[in-house]
């Protein structure tokens, strides 16, 4: 009986330690003094490198809202984009802002904040291919192209499903598959699809092909870790007043001609 209240007291006192040691998100980054957001930076107007290579863009600018609000500074972790969410998981960083797609598969394993932006989808391809491929049929059988692990490569397979899909880790690599005439073309937001046709010197164009609203209208949100309730409405109190009060739209208004401008 003694060994058993031993073993019981152990075993108490150990759940009270690690009950006590175990922080939130927000009580990480409040006691760090830091907020760690994790991002693709080869996705402009979200998020891209200026000509100076410093961070840039409309969700660089929302990251930079959010850590003033908590007080901290703000640390910009650079990765591949099917890598964020599972950083976001296992506390590598803090929060994912990274245009990212609110879908019912991804909240299983993630929390989104409220959404900041809404976009439409739109098909790349090489100048002088706008017209010829502008349907479903002009594209069955061809190669269409989206960056891996995105609701792009989902939507090629839903919308266009007598096409086959291409997946590459970034945008760039896509386009230079779709200028060298190995893809039919690539399907991206629309605000990144203008500004990489406009930078492209003429080789790109963006196709007659027409996605519908019930396809594809994106709404982009932050992904958090589940269980940090009292983050996402920290964060959720900045989207809410940066969108109602215009200013989000100004900074992706910004973004927009900055990016264009800096060939990204």
């Amino acid at each position: 009986m003694k060994r058993f209240l031993s073993i019981l007291m152990v075993l108490v006192l150990a759940l009270c330690a690690f009950g006590a040691s175990a922080e939130s998100v927000l009580e990480k980054i409040k006691k760090a003094g830091v907020m760690i957001v994790g991002t693709e930076a080869t996705y402009p107007p979200y998020e891209y490198l200026d000509d100076e290579a410093k961070f840039a863009g409309c969700d660089i600018w929302l990251a930079q809202q959010i850590a003033e609000s908590l007080g901290v500074e703000l640390k910009i972790q650079d990765m591949d984009f099917d890598g964020i969410i599972e950083s976001v998981k296992t506390g590598m960083v803090d929060i994912g802002i990274a245009a990212f797609t609110r879908t019912d598969e991804r909240a299983e394993v993630i929390d989104f904040s409220n959404l900041y932006e809404t976009s439409a989808q739109l098909l790349i391809v090489k100048a002088g291919n706008g017209e010829k491929y502008s349907t479903k049929e002009s594209l069955a059988g061809l190669q269409v192209g989206a960056q891996q692990g995105t609701v792009q490569s989902q939507l090629v397979e839903t919308a266009l499903p007598d096409s086959i899909l291409f997946e590459l880790k970034t945008y760039p690599n896509l386009a230079l598959e779709t200028v060298n005439g190995n893809i039919a073309g690539f399907v991206v937001d629309s605000a990144v699809g203008l500004a990489m046709v406009a930078s492209s010197d003429g080789t790109l164009e963006v196709s007659g092909f027409e996605f519908t609203a019930e396809e594809a209208s994106f709404g982009k949100a932050a992904v958090i870790a589940k269980g940090n309730e009292d983050f996402v409405a920290a964060v959720n109190e900045v989207i809410d007043r940066v969108v109602s009060d215009g200013s989000y739209q100004a900074a992706y208004d910004a973004a927009v001609a900055d990016s264009g401008e800096t060939g990204e």
